[in-house]
C-alpha cells in the first residue's frame, strides 16, 4: 500500500492532540484500517522525512447518529499516535 493511502489525515483540532504535540513530540493521524504499525511508521518517515521512535494504534468505535427518523452508526476508524525522535517535528503548513 502506498504511503499516501495509509495516512489519511492528521488530527490537529483536538486538545489532546495539541497537548501531545507540544509536550511529548507525538502526533496523531487517522490511518487506513488495515495498516499495521510497521506500515504506519514507514509511511510517516517517507511522507514527512522524520525519524519515528514508536507507533501506537487503536480502533475508534463509530458513534450512533440520528439520520432522519431513524438511527445509523458511523464507521469505525483507526487512530495512530506517532512518537518522533528528539529534535524532529512536522510542520503541516509546509507539507503538500
Amino acid at each position: 500500500m502506498a504511503p499516501e493511502h495509509i495516512i489519511k489525515r492528521p488530527l490537529l483540532l483536538t486538545e489532546k492532540g495539541n497537548n501531545l504535540q507540544e509536550t511529548q513530540n507525538k502526533y496523531l493521524f487517522e490511518v487506513h484500517r488495515e495498516a499495521n504499525r510497521i506500515e504506519v511508521k514507514k509511511a510517516v518517515e517517507a511522507l514527512f522525512r522524520v525519524t519515528v521512535k514508536s507507533v501506537r494504534t487503536m480502533i475508534v468505535r463509530g458513534r450512533v447518529r440520528r439520520m432522519g427518523k431513524g438511527y445509523a452508526k458511523t464507521q469505525n476508524w483507526k487512530k495512530a499516535i506517532v512518537s518522533l525522535k528528539d529534535g524532529d517535528s512536522i510542520d503541516f503548513q509546509q507539507v503538500s
